[in-house]
């Protein structure tokens, strides 16, 4: 094993019930630099690290060479394992809400870990979890130490679980996909604090992700993995400028690009005016006074046109999701909303369900928005039946037929259910299951923010593509700035309920005017940015 060399792999092959999923990966971290290991979703990136960790079921089997400071881990006892695991290796899980106990604080979380790996208990792992806290830059350390997770924004989750990482001082930190949900600016926020603590206690990290454009602002080595295997290892300036492998190029390739097809007319479809959205507080005593109302969108006015894309950009918080679901009069508002001329707050009942079939909605989540229990010919046709019940099955068949072909899925995945697709394919699932009753007006909600970038500029692609065919108008919601602008004609920027700024989109993001949106833009790594 190299002198330099922190954390080794030679030959790691990884195999579930004899299917081989990573086949002879070499890689090393050297102490004190950040190697990304990068690919597309099931490339093998995370199974990787959890095979040489010994973190896979049983049915998994692991061969090759695993060293860590020079100790061969093939050899390590399950009492050994669990000394390293959370001692000299600590872990970032990508989603800090799954990886938290709901049912403990803070610091009874942090705690335990202090209390298998260093024996410390009461007041003195207490004193040592509020160090972390400060260490990790959270506000108001000793209020969060008897937090739930729940309580916490996903960028305080996520700086909880790195304090649990650090809390050993290990040696190899192991960031799996740490910041895929996250905000720009809070994502540019968690991978500066990473690089500020590497440098201070001199680990190696094991930097998983699917962002190349984090690739180039955070880590010194890259290695590109696809379909389990290593297409080239190197520094990540040359990578980047001098691919090798095919593969590679495609990656860098991928980032969202072009632009929406210009407005032939101004015909407006969705006007809102004064619009605005705030809920009730729960009373603090039984006989006390109600507080004021939470302000969730504070009043604003809108307007969207027939095939137009209205990108709405903010931190997580802002209102946007509030925003739309008001518009889709899905969640009670205060002001005035037009459809095609006509008010739409004012209705109720049987006359507002007559128009839902001409706005819908795809959402973040296409395995949570999907029923796991249905085909999904009866995913994509329920809203047909509902809306359309003189139909009969045989033309019920047909449209679904046509609106898979349409959204590109092939014609043999009516009768599968969910769980047996990609998260591209899934997504396209749910935008079959909008478009299938014709409507309007499209609200996108953050639709590509779990995708890889490959899918992602697939999906962009797929969309333009309907807009330009139907006529559609969409309302978009992201934090994801490239893809915005690739989407939208205008962008309107929210912060805390208000409108910060709005405009035509490569304007907006071009040369922005507002401190919030220069952060923004700054933060997504935008090459406009550098011009403005």
């Amino acid at each position: 094993m190299p002198i330099d060399a922190l954390f080794r792999l030679q030959d790691l092959t990884v195999a579930f019930d004899g299917v081989t999923v990573v086949d002879r990966l070499s890689l090393e971290v050297r102490r004190g630099e950040t190697l990304a290991l990068v690919g597309e979703s099931g490339s093998g990136k995370s199974v990787s690290a959890l095979g040489a960790m010994d973190l896979l079921p049983a049915n998994a089997s692991v061969n090759g060479g695993r060293w860590l400071e020079g100790t061969d881990l093939g050899r390590l006892s399950a009492h050994e394992w669990r000394g390293l695991r959370g001692g000299r290796v600590g872990f970032i899980f990508q989603e800090p809400m799954t990886s938290l106990n709901p049912l403990h604080t803070v610091a009874k979380q942090i705690g335990e870990t202090l209390r298998l790996h260093q024996g410390l208990n009461g007041r003195a792992a207490r004193e040592r979890t509020r160090e972390l806290l400060v260490q990790v830059k959270l506000p108001r350390p000793d209020e969060l130490l008897d937090a739930w997770p729940h309580q916490l924004s996903g960028g305080q989750r996520q700086r909880v679980m790195i304090a649990m990482a650090i809390a050993n001082d290990p040696a190899l930190l192991i960031a799996d996909e740490p910041t895929t949900a996250l905000d720009v600016t809070v994502q540019r926020d968690i991978l500066n604090l990473l690089d500020e603590l590497r440098a201070h206690y001199g680990m190696g990290m094991l930097f998983i992700t699917h962002d190349l454009n984090l690739v180039r602002r955070h880590a010194d080595r890259v290695c590109v993995l696809y379909e389990g295997r290593e297409q080239e290892t190197g520094l990540v300036g040359e990578v980047f400028a001098s691919p090798r492998s095919a593969y590679t190029r495609t990656l860098i390739d991928a980032e969202p690009e072009g632009s929406p097809q210009p407005l032939a007319t101004q015909h407006p479809i969705l006007d809102a005016r004064n619009l605005s959205v705030a809920f009730p507080r729960p009373k603090r005593w039984l006989m006390g006074k109600r507080p004021a109302p939470f302000v969730a969108v504070h009043p604003l006015s809108l307007e969207l046109s027939r095939g137009e894309t209205l990108g709405i950009v903010g931190e997580s918080g802002s209102g946007k999701t509030t925003l739309a679901m008001a518009l889709l009069r899905l969640t009670p508002s205060q002001g005035e909303i037009r459809f095609d001329g006509e008010r739409l707050d004012t209705l109720t009942g049987n006359d507002l369900r007559k128009h839902r079939k001409r706005f819908q909605i795809v959402f973040q989540d296409p395995y949570g928005s999907l029923s796991p229990r249905l085909p999904v010919s009866e995913i994509v046709s329920e809203g047909l039946r509902f809306h359309y019940p003189e139909l009969d099955e045989a033309e019920v068949q047909r449209r679904v037929r046509e609106t898979l072909k349409e959204v590109g899925l092939p014609q043999d995945c009516a009768s599968r259910y969910p769980h047996e697709f990609s998260g591209g394919q899934r997504q396209r699932i749910a935008v079959a299951r909008a478009i299938i009753l014709e409507p309007e007006l499209v609200v996108l909600d953050e639709p590509t923010s779990a995708l890889d970038r490959s899918v992602q500029k697939q999906l962009v692609v797929l969309l333009r593509d309907l807009q330009r065919r139907r006529g559609l108008s969409y309302l978009f919601i992201s934090h994801d700035l490239a893809v915005v602008r690739a989407m939208a004609h205008r962008v309107m920027v929210l912060k805390d309920g208000e409108v910060v700024e709005q405009g035509d989109c490569d304007h907006v993001l071009g040369a922005p005017q507002s401190a919030y949106t220069q952060a923004l833009v700054e933060a997504s790594g935008l090459r406009m940015a550098v011009s403005a």
